[in-house]
């Protein structure tokens, strides 16, 4: 590989960790330089994005699922010239919602007051699809994922999206190739939600993602990272 060679950049999400990507990770490192960033210690998305921006070097490929793909957006701002592609999974660019502080801040409350495991519980059905809830290794693979947290990261990454930029001004200038992925049955970002998102931008492509939610690379792993190779081979 030259210096000039791209290195994948894979951003994780929510509570989330290396094994959302893994995956991806082992078949697409056979095409390209793979990193798995970690941003389990990060207190804003903008600060997120400038340590992973920091901690890498030459052009970059970036793909984000959820909040990974907002920090991926924010990595673009940043450094335009560096980002070649970008893949952003299951996301979205609205500013803060109303209303959503006090619905977070149950589940905040919920991991300190009775643990991670309660907030697992609580938070991991409707992040997948409802076919999936029955999929012992599948939930068993998210709770373990999300014990691997602490309350203080949660409530650390929670403050992040609360307080993210609005995305929506910045979205349409994005001049570099974009891959929008999205589970057919994620609730959190809907299939709608990334149209919206693919009619403002110049030089995008859309792949729905079947039998999936919001936990698509995890859940579909083949089919995600299939998508993913037809981007970076383009």
């Amino acid at each position: 590989m030259s210096s000039s060679s791209p290195t994948l950049i894979l951003i994780p999400g929510l509570l989330s960790d290396a094994i959302v990507w893994k995956h991806a990770a082992e078949t697409l490192e056979k095409l390209l330089p793979v990193r798995i960033a970690d941003v389990s210690a990060g207190i804003s998305l903008t600060k997120m994005a400038e340590d992973i921006l920091n901690n890498t070097t030459g052009p970059l490929y970036v793909a984000g699922h959820s909040m990974g793909a907002r920090i991926a957006i924010e990595m673009v701002k940043l450094a335009p010239e560096r980002v070649k592609k970008l893949a952003l999974i299951d996301t979205g660019i609205h500013p803060r919602k109303e209303g959503e502080e006090a619905k977070r801040q149950v589940l905040v409350d919920l991991a300190y007051n009775e643990g991670m495991k309660a907030l697992a519980e609580k938070w991991l059905p409707p992040m997948v699809h409802e076919d999936r809830h029955r999929d012992q290794k599948l939930m068993n693979t998210l709770t373990a994922m999300v014990l691997r947290a602490d309350p203080d990261q949660h409530k650390r990454q929670i403050q992040a999206l609360l307080d993210r930029p609005d995305a929506a001004n910045f979205f349409p200038s994005i001049k570099c190739p974009v891959l929008l992925v999205v589970g057919r049955q994620d609730q959190w970002s809907p299939l709608a939600q990334h149209e919206e998102m693919l009619a403002g931008l110049e030089n995008a492509k859309l792949a729905v993602i079947e039998d999936a939610g919001h936990f698509a690379p995890i859940e579909r792993p083949e089919d995600v990272t299939k998508a993913l190779e037809n981007w970076v081979k383009e």
